[in-house]
């Protein structure tokens, strides 16, 4: 069967009318396969687009990690501005959309390793695409090197700690004083002297492969260097597995347009506010309320404040904003609110930012569509979406992040 590509889903594959889902193929372009239900899973392209590219990784295609390496910089950009547009019109919104701000190749600072321990071994990557086996890489255009120096550690982490037929999951962060490890699905050290082995052996491993920290099951195993990161003039020690973005340079950018954003405020509220992404750098010009929902968070946060010189006063509250948002009369003193929430959105939230008197808020979302859900209630609150500016520290896949600054 032949088949003309008419658009790209929102995971990259190209959609044929019916729809018909071909993966690795792009707009406009005409092709040929075998069609499985919806899904012509092997395209031959026919006629090819001339955005189409050589993919620059050998493990394209089989590695499940990327969808869209066959793509030029320049489409990609494009197309996912776009996907921010369509998802704004959704709502029936038209407000002023920025160029893609797009993070540089192996620039990754956070990946999870998939591991198995074999007969000769173990292996390390990542996940094949629609299956559960593990694809083996020697290396990766898109993380960073020194994140790809992890897969040793993971290696020998996996011969001595997982089983035959069990996956370790292994998060690793590249923090300023080395890589924070966190494994997930390995053996679980019991009391007594076969665990007391177990966890002896792990650490001699992070010891041996120079890790800051690994923690083994929500177990912390080994603490050679406190994991670090700075946010402005504040260096803080996040807990394991704590949520930062996922490129130095993204992360760049997004507090950029936050402070931007939130311009000469004196008093502003940080709201799912991690461990001070923005609430720290915000702090050299202006009071900062931040509010999170997980203490260790807050806890980190505060810490890297106190330890920080010039900052201004920040007040932490560890506060499930979802269940428990900040209301509309709690906000009566603030210029200006950030608000970062997960995937999910902040619907509660938005309706009580919707009926304070603050003039300016910006958000910051990894998910259009939830993103243009919540401006929808904040322009019907009286507020007015300024500018939009998309921003992409996952090259190749399928997701945008961006950030909307609202004015009264």
């Amino acid at each position: 069967m032949e088949l003309v590509i008419e658009r790209l889903g929102r995971q990259g594959d190209g959609i044929a009318q019916g729809p018909v889902y071909a993966p690795f193929t792009l707009p406009g372009e005409r092709v040929s396969g075998e069609v499985v239900g919806d899904r012509m899973e092997a395209p031959k392209i026919v006629t090819p687009s001339a955005d189409r590219v050589a993919a620059p990784c050998r493990h394209f295609k089989s590695c499940g990690g990327c969808a869209l390496q066959h793509a030029s910089d320049a489409f990609l950009s494009a197309w996912k501005r776009e996907v921010v547009v369509a998802a704004l019109a959704a709502q029936g919104i038209e407000a002023e959309v920025a160029e893609t701000t797009t993070s540089p190749t192996q620039s990754r600072r956070r990946a999870t390793f998939s591991a198995r321990r074999t007969k000769k071994g173990a292996m390390v990557g990542f996940h094949a695409r629609r299956a559960g086996e593990i694809v083996a890489i020697q290396d990766c255009p898109l993380v960073a090197p020194t994140l790809m120096a992890a897969i040793p550690a993971v290696e020998a982490l996996a011969r001595v700690g997982a089983s035959r037929k069990g996956e370790l999951k292994a998060a690793v962060t590249a923090t300023d004083s080395g890589l924070d490890v966190a494994v997930e699905g390995g053996k679980t050290p019991e009391d007594g002297a076969e665990g007391a082995r177990l966890r002896a052996d792990l650490a001699a491993i992070a010891e041996a492969h120079g890790l800051a920290r690994l923690t083994w099951g929500g177990e912390p195993i080994a603490l050679n260097h406190p994991p670090a990161v700075r946010f402005g003039r504040a260096l803080v020690h996040p807990p394991p597995v704590a949520f930062l973005q996922a490129t130095a340079e993204g992360e760049a950018a997004l507090v950029r347009l936050v402070r931007e954003g939130v311009g000469e405020a004196v008093r502003v509220a940080d709201l799912f506010a991690g461990c001070g992404t923005f609430a720290l750098p915000l702090a050299e010009q202006a009071e900062v309320l931040a509010v999170e929902g997980d203490a260790a968070l807050t806890d980190a946060l505060a810490a890297g404040w106190r330890g920080a010189e010039g900052l201004k006063r920040v007040e932490v509250e560890a506060r499930d904003l979802f269940r428990r948002p900040l209301m509309a009369a709690e906000m009566a003193k603030l210029d200006a609110i950030v608000f970062d929430p997960p995937r999910a959105g902040a619907e509660a939230q938005a309706r009580e930012i919707a009926k304070s008197s603050v003039p300016r808020v910006v958000g910051v979302s990894c998910d259009p569509a939830t993103f243009a859900r919540d401006a929808r209630i904040l322009l019907d609150g009286g507020f007015r979406l300024t500018r939009v500016t998309p921003v992409d520290q996952f090259r190749w896949s399928g997701h945008v992040e961006l950030v909307g600054v609202f004015s009264r």
